[in-house]
């Protein structure tokens, strides 16, 4: 078994504070060589697909083994862009959310839903939908200017920032000081006698969220996702990541839609929220013996704390986009892997709480941001670096920097017992009698 795939679910199981014993029932197979990136993605994919499974066989008190296939994650991790409805392919971005090249540097947008692409200009002063207009409204000013101006009008934009400069950041600080996920059990409710399927009502939007509730429905969880009549998901978003569930549309501010959303959290086994930190906290969404897993983009602490934000987004703000192309050529991760790890992953912490709540009862809350798990996949992983298996020698022909032998074994040779030496300059003998 590769100890990188080994150590990367070894981590994520223990960080769900799972029993390590479990890990041993995963398998793993597949075509090698997907997700290919200079951060270790697949890594990231595989592990977090390998502890959703783990968390639904212990839940289920199922043997295993669980049975992870590269191809099947690699493909589920894009599964926006295998989406055909009626052989039409999805527009998985819209024209104005992009990257920019600013006075100073580069800026990527997220302008897909309606509102947000109103606020984009309205903040920058464009009158018409045009990218050449867009273009030219960014280009003369700074990042950071266009970043600030945009989030205040409500909309979304951010500075492309080295990782040397996000982790000098508030915000980067204040992730990397932080635990990938938490996991609370807020007080002593006891444990909830259910029958019939698990009750999941699902606030959430875009990917990581439904992607984590998705996964409740596939292992037969009766997910039910509330979205606000004037704002409904993007058609090709609910068609890919809306799979297994049923939807309805709930207005909360309308006295009658607010007291049905209150009746279904009080039969609900598990809320799941993708909103922005403080965007539902004017709603009584406290019940005791819930689980409630909340996932945003940013975390709810720092100064970007209740700032909406997107995967694409998330990359370009933490140094990934940097790592993966340049400073003057940006890049991106080969998925949306920050949204399909978190969302893989807070199915299992959801899992893993219900587990543990039937044992020892309890209101259970778990938080996970996107910020979190890029945090993560740059940091926590192991990923290739050729420094590591390259060495040096001092001999006839100067001094040499050379790849390292890949054939090891316990009480074998570190290394060559001399250096090159000058072309044909040794005598045609062998050295032993």
């Amino acid at each position: 078994m590769d100890n990188t795939v080994r150590t990367g679910t070894e981590l994520l199981w223990s960080a769900l504070g799972g029993d390590p014993a479990l890990v041993d029932r995963v398998e793993y197979g597949g075509p090698a060589g997907l997700l290919a990136a200079r951060l270790p993605v697949m890594e990231l994919a595989r592990a977090a697909v390998a502890v959703a499974g783990l968390a639904a066989v212990e839940r289920a008190g199922l043997p295993g083994p669980v049975r992870v296939d590269d191809g099947a994650v690699a493909t589920a991790f894009v599964s926006e862009r295998h989406l055909r409805v009626d052989g039409r392919a999805p527009v998985s971005f819209a024209p104005l959310s992009r990257f920019w090249r600013a006075a100073d540097g580069w800026v990527r947008t997220h302008a897909n839903y309606p509102h947000h692409r109103a606020a984009l200009l309205t903040a920058l002063g464009v009158r018409e939908e045009s990218v050449e207009a867009v273009a030219a409204a960014i280009g003369e000013r700074a990042a950071v200017e266009v970043e600030a101006v945009v989030y205040a009008a409500g909309g979304l934009a951010v500075a492309l920032r080295t990782p040397e400069e996000w982790a000098a950041h508030g915000q980067g600080r204040e992730v990397a000081a932080r635990p990938l996920l938490t996991r609370e059990r807020l007080d002593e409710a006891p444990p909830r006698r259910r029958g019939g399927p698990l009750r999941v009502l699902d606030l959430t939007r875009v990917i990581a969220g439904p992607v984590a509730t998705r996964t409740l429905a596939l292992l037969g969880a009766d997910v039910l996702r509330i979205d606000p009549p004037a704002n409904p998901e993007l058609p090709d978003q609910h068609a890919d990541a809306d799979v297994g569930k049923r939807t309805a549309a709930l207005d909360l501010d309308r006295p009658s839609d607010r007291r049905t959303f209150g009746e279904l959290l009080d039969a609900a086994d598990v809320l799941v929220t993708g909103y922005r930190p403080g965007a539902l906290d004017r709603f009584d969404l406290h019940r005791p013996g819930l689980v409630t897993a909340r996932l945003s983009a940013w975390g709810d602490y720092g100064p970007w704390a209740g700032r909406r934000g997107f995967d694409s987004l998330v990359q370009v703000a933490s140094g990934i986009a940097v790592t993966e192309g340049s400073a003057e050529r940006p890049g991106a991760l080969p998925a949306q892997a920050l949204d399909h790890g978190s969302g893989y992953l807070l199915a299992a912490a959801v899992l893993r709480s219900l587990t543990e709540q039937d044992r020892d009862g309890g209101t259970r809350l778990v938080r996970l941001a996107l910020a979190q798990t890029g945090h993560w996949l740059t940091h926590a992983l192991p990923r290739y670096e050729p420094e590591r298996y390259l060495t040096g020698s001092e001999g006839p022909l100067g001094r040499l920097r050379h790849a390292l032998s890949p054939v090891a074994y316990e009480g074998g040779p570190t290394g060559w017992s001399r250096p090159p030496g000058l072309q044909g300059g040794d005598e045609a003998v062998w050295t032993t009698a």
